[in-house]
């Protein structure tokens, strides 16, 4: 449940935190949604803390997305978020979102194959080649850097993990993943990932798809909560936090499940208070 509170410095909402069904044992931690409305200018995924930022257009605050954590953040306008450098917020309020043209950037080693597309190859760390599953039966192939790869496997929302290669830069691991993409995708869509919290992975096409490869370890990732059925994917910044997988949101609102693309969030202003729109329900919240 969301109230809000006031200190002589800045006003904040508390957030009434419980554990599944049962209150026993209640915390209220400070939840930087201002009282006057403020803009969601990013998000962090599982791996990296899962939280919101929030921000009105000063600082950044972090509103933590730990399981029980009851939001109540009505969308309203959407717009550019601008942009963030240490840890304040500079407001844009073109029309484009999440970001305009003025500050969108892309990550140029995204697009990499292998030939480098910067001015000077800068990627000299060791890098690991690894194939994740997402379940039933998507595997994707992708890079990192070895020392992030279990994060970075959680940032995605990977349910297991192949550490198939380690080599000595970006540059080879990329051309090692560009092969591999010829046979396995090498991206994976937010559909298929809102089909995988409700699923389990097919143990015996996981087993054939490593056969070809010389496996150095395997990983499976655990996010604490399970969905008996499929979330039904929506918008939306209200209800009860079941969990974070990946960039996905689990939220219970009403009676039924939702995944939210934490992405589809950035560059909303919010205010305090339960969605204005109807939502679609689950089969299940009717009984």
């Amino acid at each position: 449940m969301v109230g809000f509170g006031a200190d002589a410095d800045r006003r904040f909402v508390w957030v009434r935190r419980t554990v599944g069904c049962r209150r026993d044992s209640e915390q209220y931690i400070p939840s930087y949604a201002q009282v006057e409305r403020v803009q969601l200018v990013g998000y962090e995924p599982s791996g990296r803390g899962s939280a919101l930022l929030v921000s009105d257009g000063g600082a950044v605050e972090r509103q933590p997305l730990e399981a029980g954590t009851s939001l109540a953040y009505a969308l309203e306008s959407r717009h550019c978020v601008g942009t963030i450098h240490d840890g304040d917020h500079l407001a844009c309020k073109r029309p484009s979102a999440p970001y305009c043209e003025f500050h969108t950037s892309t990550w140029v080693c995204a697009r990499c194959t292998g030939t480098c597309l910067k001015d000077e190859m800068d990627c000299y760390q060791e890098h690991a080649v690894y194939i994740a599953a997402f379940a039933p039966n998507t595997f994707k192939v992708g890079v990192t850097k070895s020392r992030r790869l279990e994060t970075r496997l959680r940032e995605q929302g990977a349910d297991r993990a192949a550490h198939i290669h380690t080599v000595s830069n970006g540059r080879i691991a990329r051309e090692i993943e560009a092969e591999i993409a010829n046979r396995l995708v090498d991206r994976v869509r937010t559909p298929t990932k809102v089909a995988s919290l409700a699923a389990t992975v097919d143990e015996a096409a996981w087993d054939a798809t490593l056969a070809e490869f010389d496996v150095l370890e395997r990983l499976t990732l655990d996010y604490n909560f399970e969905c008996e059925r499929q979330p039904v994917p929506e918008t939306i910044a209200a209800g009860t936090v079941i969990g974070v997988k990946g960039r996905l949101l689990v939220l219970e609102n009403g009676g039924t499940t939702y995944a939210v693309d934490m992405r589809d969030l950035v560059g909303y202003t919010v205010a305090s208070g339960e969605p204005r729109r109807n939502l679609q329900s689950s089969l299940g919240s009717f009984g």
